[in-house]
């Protein structure tokens, strides 16, 4: 099994220019909140859970995915995900299920232009075009970065 550094070094060196980095600063941020958005949209029955259920599910998931790699990393993207579920609880309630997946179907495709646009000043194709793994290293990448911004001298 590879490591939470493997990942990072390697997602690292298809992420080298600055452009190209503040593109996923602003768009793997969105790109993570629709996912939750559109999973939250997903209708559940009442007897069963509350509304947002698969979100929280997939939520867990990823959170276990990077637990087994690293400890810290997974408590940072855990914080992440609940302020990010529940700001897309409060949409939810406010805005309804179907305006909700619009919003989100938006932020999604606006968001992962912007990830291709980077990566044109990268020149390079985007890491998940070789493994879907680095899908869930993207907002590892960048919350790593954060806790080093933060003081955090081991992350992994």
């Amino acid at each position: 099994m590879r490591t939470m550094q493997d990942w990072l070094d390697s997602y690292s060196r298809d992420h080298q220019n600055p452009t190209n980095q503040v593109f996923h600063w602003l768009c793997v941020p969105p790109i993570v909140w629709s996912v939750i958005a559109l999973l939250w949209t997903i209708p559940v029955p009442a007897s069963f859970a509350r509304p947002g259920a698969w979100s929280v599910l997939v939520m867990v998931l990823a959170f276990y995915w990077y637990w087994k790699r690293s400890h810290r990393l997974a408590l940072g993207l855990l914080l992440a995900f609940a302020v990010l579920g529940l700001f897309t609880n409060l949409l939810y309630y406010r805005l309804g299920a179907t305006m909700l997946c619009y919003v989100a179907i938006a932020v999604f495709v606006v968001a992962w232009i912007g990830q291709f646009i980077g990566h044109q000043y990268e020149g390079r194709r985007p890491s998940f075009l070789t493994d879907l793994s680095y899908l869930l290293i993207g907002p590892a990448w960048l919350m790593a970065k954060l806790l080093r911004k933060l003081g955090f001298k081991q992350i992994t």
